[in-house]
């Protein structure tokens, strides 16, 4: 570090020629000669651009807190930036919060992902954070450095020679599914019930529980036979807020087969007749599924409505989304395109449709092999 001082003459007190003071700095606590000659480079390009001070200067924490959150909420959806409040307030500020912006490296920020996994969540639980749940909260602390990378704070991202948990079918939660015979059994005894109609949709559609509780019938084409999604219906902080799909592609017409067309006709119409029956006490929510009164459902409630179905009908005990993956389990081991699938779920990728529910694809495997065999023996 340079420092310019002019000096004056001890015996006269004039003005002598001006000097310069050089002071080192030193920095520790690299793993390797390599990631030390880089944070040598950055520490270079940051003095000649004269952007490391304020880095110094500032913690992690008020960088979170007071630039970045602020800085970006306008720019993503509430229930990203609710993820990403907590990520910071949860898990990633109290451990690595005091740390000047400019001192994070790679290897203190291993030993946080290790604390993580180890300790599990703070403020007295027990239960270590799954692999998953330490990358997403890598993910926020790499968007975040890296916004102060294109900020100016920093010169280069220090997450990026950390080592989060690795992903993979190891590091997922198994997925369950029901076969053709046990769906089928679900709707038989679902029937009788008021939630039947949502049941029916979310497992012949592939769609999400907020995405069907936030349609709308000016979005139902019953003539055509088709749905067009572009909302969803999400909880956030005790409120129920209306959200954007989680991807491009989650905005999408999906197509209705003629049992669930019929049965949102059905439903259509005894909607209309509550409608009626409540008069001035109907709320109008212009909603396909709703309460009695016209009133939306809440999605937490939709869920546990669904554990309670489930157990009534005697089935294996499933979660609510996993409707979505036997929807896709079923639709890939009956041969549709997984490019087709890819379309009704809303995926970004076909690909990302394919590594979901790569279990499905060995029965595809299996009956390609056959079908060639044929061919040519």
């Amino acid at each position: 570090v340079e420092r310019r001082r002019k000096k004056s003459c001890p015996a006269c007190g004039g003005e002598l020629k001006e000097t310069i003071e050089r002071r080192q700095r030193s920095q520790c606590g690299f793993r390797t000669k390599k990631e030390a000659q880089e944070a040598l480079t950055a520490a270079i390009g940051e003095q000649q651009q004269g952007l490391g001070v304020i880095a110094e200067r500032i913690t992690l924490a008020e960088y979170l807190r007071e630039e970045w959150l602020p800085a970006i909420a306008a720019t993503i959806r509430p229930t990203t930036l609710a993820s990403y409040t907590t990520h910071v307030e949860r898990h990633i500020t109290p451990r690595l919060g005091t740390t000047p912006l400019k001192k994070l490296n790679g290897a203190a920020i291993n030993a946080f992902y290790a604390a993580l996994a180890d300790e599990g969540k703070l403020r007295g639980a027990s239960t270590r954070l799954a692999a998953s749940s330490v990358r997403r909260i890598h993910a926020t602390l790499h968007r975040a450095l890296h916004d102060a990378v294109r900020w100016g704070y920093l010169v280069r991202n220090p997450v990026e020679s950390a080592d989060p948990p690795r992903s993979g079918a190891a590091a997922r939660t198994e997925m369950t599914t029901w076969s053709a015979a046990q769906l089928k059994q679900f709707l038989l005894a679902s029937k009788p019930t008021r939630l039947y109609p949502l049941w029916l949709t979310l497992a012949l559609s592939g769609m999400r529980r907020g995405e069907a509780l936030a349609l709308r019938w000016q979005d139902v084409d019953l003539e055509a036979g088709r749905i067009s999604v572009h909302r969803s219906l999400v909880p956030l902080n005790g409120k129920i807020i209306v959200s954007e799909p989680k991807t491009r592609r989650g905005n999408r017409l999906v197509s209705l087969d003629p049992t669930t067309v019929a049965e949102l006709k059905r439903l259509r119409k005894a909607q209309r007749e509550e409608r009626l029956a409540w008069g001035p006490g109907w709320v109008d929510t212009g909603l396909v599924f709703t309460k009695e009164n016209g009133e939306c459902l809440h999605p937490e409630r939709i869920t546990r409505a669904f554990v309670r179905a489930v157990k009534k009908a005697g089935l294996p005990a499933i979660r609510l989304h996993d409707l979505r993956h036997t929807h896709a389990t079923l639709a890939l081991t009956a041969g549709i395109h997984a490019k087709i699938v890819s379309e009704r779920l809303g995926h970004a990728t076909v690909s990302l449709t394919l590594d979901t529910y790569s279990h499905a694809v060995p029965a595809l495997s299996e009956e390609a092999a056959g079908i060639i065999a044929a061919l040519v023996v």
